[in-house]
């Protein structure tokens, strides 16, 4: 926390705003828009995963159509495309920024419309806070008129181009759960082009419920919307926004300083100047001649009380998801095989980091 949530948690209290509509709402919304600027409408709801399933619906997603999604991401990206009866198509990643493949893409695309499915929409994620390749991948959307809905889950903060994630999509996703680079404890946000999509997108989170005196419901709706007391811890994190950026970058730059002696590990890197990475997590890859796995690492860590994870498991390659069409070679599965996602916490000081350095040298020594 950086310290003025309590105020506005107060205040919520104070003026009996307890429900999931408010004044820090209107306020938490305006607020986000202003930060990304391009004259973007915002719709705060209680988790990234129902903003993702709301753009499907605004899409007209449902039974019986397909929709791409990039593999290497976690599952919530795809979970919504099942909500909707719908059929994920997964991509494999490009080995420059980790994420979806431009031309593992085309390929998709170009058979999926051959075999007479063309895609619904097209799922890109910015992983780990890292950009996806948004030019070629909007070129493609554009030459077969299929909407971007852009995962910037992890990604607030991020730039393309010095345009900010969460502004590159048809429809845009941010995540506030408790893990990410600032949090309402749960929330997300939808990202529209419109008021008019962000007014269809409210009436969907508050139960559909049509103008009449009394409860009318000509559609579905749910109890998508972000509370009043959440959107007011939002304010206070959109306050240190900008601090917990520099925090994460700053610990980024320490794990790529401290691995240049060690050429058998590789940070995640921007590919030019047009990427401009959070570092939500910083994530390094082992060579696996090195000896070093990423689980032994793990293991290691766990032995210090140091946590760390694994990257996430391609999507095509998970039980729940084992029917679903794949297009690509071996790129994210090579990732997760090798990837470890390092402590990232923003909290963390020069007392944690060198920490980590001496254990990490203690690991090198044991394991090689």
């Amino acid at each position: 926390m950086g310290g003025t949530e309590l105020k506005y948690i107060q205040q919520a209290f104070a003026d009996n705003w307890i429900a999931p509509v408010g004044p820090h709402i209107n306020h938490f919304e305006s607020d986000l828009a202003a930060y990304l600027g391009h004259a973007v409408e915002v719709a705060a709801l209680h988790s990234g995963t129902a903003a993702l399933h709301l753009a499907l619906q605004l899409l007209g997603v449902g039974p019986g159509d397909e929709v791409i999604c990039q593999s290497l991401t976690f599952t919530a990206s795809a979970n919504p495309i099942v909500y909707q009866g719908a059929q994920p198509v997964f991509v494999d990643s490009e080995s420059s920024t980790w994420n979806l493949c431009p031309q593992m893409l085309q390929r998709a695309v170009e058979d999926r419309i051959h075999r007479g499915k063309k895609p619904k929409a097209i799922i890109a994620v910015h992983l780990y806070g890292m950009p996806y390749q948004s030019n070629e991948i909007r070129q493609i959307a554009q030459e077969y008129a299929i909407p971007i809905i852009e995962d910037a889950a992890e990604a607030l903060g991020s730039k393309y181009n010095n345009r900010p994630c969460g502004t590159l999509g048809d429809l845009s996703v941010l995540s506030f759960n408790g893990n990410k680079i600032i949090t309402t404890s749960g929330g997300g946000a939808l990202i529209c082009s419109s008021k008019e999509l962000k007014q269809q997108a409210v009436f969907l989170a508050t139960q559909a419920r049509d103008e009449a005196a009394h409860y009318e419901h000509s559609q579905i709706g749910y109890n998508y919307r972000l509370s009043n007391i959440c959107a007011g811890i939002g304010r206070g994190q959109l306050e240190v926004l900008e601090t917990r950026i520099a925090q994460r970058r700053k610990i980024y730059q320490f794990y790529n300083s401290l691995f240049q002696e060690y050429p058998f590990v590789k940070m995640q890197q921007a590919p030019s100047d047009m990427f401009y990475s959070n570092h939500w997590l910083s994530v390094a890859l082992l060579d696996p001649q090195s000896g070093l796995t990423p689980r032994r690492v793990q293991q290691a860590l766990e032995k210090e009380q140091i946590e760390s994870r694994l990257l996430w498991k391609p999507l095509h390659l998970q039980p729940v998801f084992k029917s679903a069409p794949y297009y690509g070679g071996t790129v994210a599965e090579e990732l997760f095989e090798t990837g470890i996602c390092l402590p990232s916490g923003s909290y963390m000081g020069e007392n944690e980091l060198e920490r980590i350095q001496q254990v990490w040298k203690e690991i090198v020594k044991s394991l090689i």
